[in-house]
């Protein structure tokens, strides 16, 4: 029998709202996983056990049950809880209180989530830096960032559900690394309000599960648009276009295979499987990316740099302009991106879904950088939402994902097919779970 912590978050409602299970007994499995695992993991930045003690009894004096009830969440450290510091994992805000919930953790709550505290993120959620948190699958390599300690302690079980962001490859990359579902969202289609900004037109909230229907439940919760037409049940026709992206140069030979195996693997599940070559205008995506980042990063970070002398010289840099980017190449990165959206927008109308690699390859050894973003920096340019598809396994016997990608506001069919391509995986490559009991 599965322990509550165990459980995916539609398990977890369905027994609380059935009575078969206290959101307390849900708050105890939790704390007894963290206290066995936190000196190696590393996944929380603050964690309150009496706190989540008392929000669980609370939550199980409500008499209507919530969309989410006593599913625990992690929450990356630069989105703000009123309960909770808000410190960025960086030295003036240690200890530092917003006072108030930002839009999605307030959204949560309202429909009965059990905030189990504040997860590990890079300085600001804008470095490669690593940091504390360690991969729960390899404790010698890193879990991904900047989004460490979200995709860390839901691959761990130490939370069911995590928040993070998404400026490059924050959320998508770990998800890659620690072996579960990421989501980045369509760009604005979930709230950003109390969320550390760093650029405007990139930022999103991303979102961990170890489900796919757990993706689903958060779009209900979140209220995304439904589909214009209902999302295929099975994998037999589905079109698939295969894209290597501009960046394929960079892939190493785990990624490699698992593009070749999914490719394989989906054609005899019945998909068509055509391969999708991106225009020329799409070779300088990742420049434009760069521009439009370290241009935003400027306005984000100014009051840092004016306030705080031992600022970090990577954010230094960024307000500095020591890149030399020119305000003609501003408007430039900014039109081609434009273009570059209305492009892909009309290419993937043609397919149900477009598979594309979601890191290098395994997480890389060392926890002193999070890896390569080259796979993930044009789809969040482009703004479209992407799920990370764990199952696969690279030669190193670490967790390999690809990405599922769709038009703009096409979320939930593209969790339905990260759902249906996930359990074709699982049955051929699953990670096994023993390692992690």
């Amino acid at each position: 029998m599965s322990l509550p912590r165990q459980l995916d978050a539609v398990s977890l409602v369905d027994q609380v709202k059935s009575g078969t299970l206290r959101v307390q007994d849900i708050a105890e499995s939790l704390i007894e996983r963290i206290d066995a695992r936190d000196a190696d993991v590393r996944a929380w930045a603050w964690f309150d056990r009496q706190l989540l003690r008392d929000r669980a009894e609370l939550l199980d004096e409500v008499p209507i049950k919530g969309p989410l009830h006593g599913v625990p969440i992690g929450i990356k450290d630069v989105i703000s809880t009123y309960d909770m510091p808000t410190a960025h994992n960086t030295p003036r805000y240690q200890h530092s209180r917003t006072g108030i919930d930002a839009a999605c953790v307030d959204t949560l709550r309202a429909a009965g989530a059990l905030i189990a505290g504040k997860t590990v993120t890079t300085e600001f959620a804008a470095t490669l830096r690593g940091g504390l948190t360690r991969n729960p699958l390899a404790l010698g390599h890193t879990p991904g960032g900047s989004s460490s300690g979200s995709a860390a302690a839901v691959a761990d079980w130490q939370a069911t559900l995590g928040l993070g962001t998404q400026t490059g490859g924050s959320t998508i990359r770990p998800a890659s690394f620690c072996g579960v579902f990421g989501w980045k969202p369509t760009w604005s289609s979930i709230s950003r309000e109390g969320l550390k900004m760093s650029s405007t037109t990139l930022d999103t909230l991303g979102l961990y599960a170890r489900s796919a229907r757990d993706l689903m439940l958060l779009a209900d919760v979140f209220a995304i648009e439904r589909p214009e037409r209902p999302a295929p049940v099975t994998l037999e026709g589905v079109r698939i276009a295969l894209c290597h992206t501009p960046h394929w140069s960079k892939a190493l030979p785990a990624t490699q295979q698992a593009m070749a195996d999914a490719t394989a693997l989906l054609r005899a599940a019945g998909a068509v499987v055509t391969e999708l070559v991106l225009p020329d205008t799409f070779e300088t995506i990742a420049r434009s990316h760069f521009v439009i980042a370290r241009r935003e990063g400027r306005a984000s970070f100014l009051n840092e740099y004016r306030t705080t002398p031992k600022l970090h010289d990577d954010f230094k840099a960024t307000v500095e302009n020591r890149a030399g980017l020119t305000v003609a190449e501003t408007r430039a990165a900014y039109r081609h991106a434009d273009q570059c959206r209305a492009i892909f927008d009309d290419l993937a109308s043609a397919y149900d879904i477009v598979l594309a690699p979601s890191a290098t390859g395994e997480a890389p050894a060392g926890q002193d950088q999070t890896g390569d973003a080259s796979f993930n920096s044009l789809w969040t340019l482009l703004q479209v939402p992407v799920v990370n598809v764990p199952g696969l396994v690279g030669a190193g016997g670490l967790p390999v994902g690809l990405s599922l990608v769709g038009r703009r506001y096409d979320d939930r069919k593209v969790i339905a097919l990260a759902e249906l391509a996930g359990a074709l995986f699982a049955q051929n490559a699953a990670i096994d779970a023993r390692q992690m009991a």
